[in-house]
């Protein structure tokens, strides 16, 4: 039993004395994610390399507005981008973009589809991390394509995994 009990001493020795020699490098990482902030646009993942899931034809997608964010622990960019048409303002998407394996940002979200035919004319991050969105949209299909007659509000938080929506509309003040 004596044996046994050296063995284990001198075994501790040796790791306690590798452990002084050299010890551990690495850093304390967080276990929670950095808090949602702003982030500079030559930091965050660029738009203009995206592929945005617009269907544009030959025509080139624009990209109306958009913020950097550390969002998640990462860096990300929302944009609300859409087709360069030549005549009228198509509606918008709003994507999250995060870094892509290949340099090219891939879309993590879709916040708004161009479907839903919003224009969007404002886009934020709040200090809680909630990305907020406003636009002009259409109550109908009777309503013409040029006299948008509902301002939208819109906020995202995120719950889980998901981006949850929620959405308020107005009457549109004419201008």
């Amino acid at each position: 039993m004596r044996h046994w009990v050296l063995v284990a001493a001198a075994t501790a020795a040796v790791i306690a004395g590798a452990l002084a020699v050299n010890p551990a490098q690495g850093t304390v990482r967080p276990i929670r994610p950095a808090a949602p902030s702003a982030l500079p646009a030559a930091v965050a993942p660029d738009p203009a390399k995206a592929v945005l899931p617009l269907d544009c034809g030959p025509l080139p997608t624009t990209v109306a507005l958009s913020f950097g964010a550390v969002l998640d622990g990462r860096p990300s960019t929302v944009v609300a981008a859409h087709c360069a048409a030549e005549n009228g303002t198509p509606p918008d998407g709003v994507f999250l973009l995060t870094p892509g394996q290949d340099g090219r940002p891939q879309i993590a979200a879709t916040l708004v589809k161009p479907e839903e035919g919003l224009t969007v004319t404002e886009l934020k991050l709040r200090s809680d991390g909630t990305i907020t969105a406003r636009g002009r949209g259409y109550s109908s299909d009777e309503i013409p394509r040029y006299a948008p007659d509902l301002t939208v509000l819109l906020s995202w938080h995120r719950q889980g995994g998901d981006w949850l929506r929620s959405r308020t509309t107005e009457p549109a003040t004419k201008v």
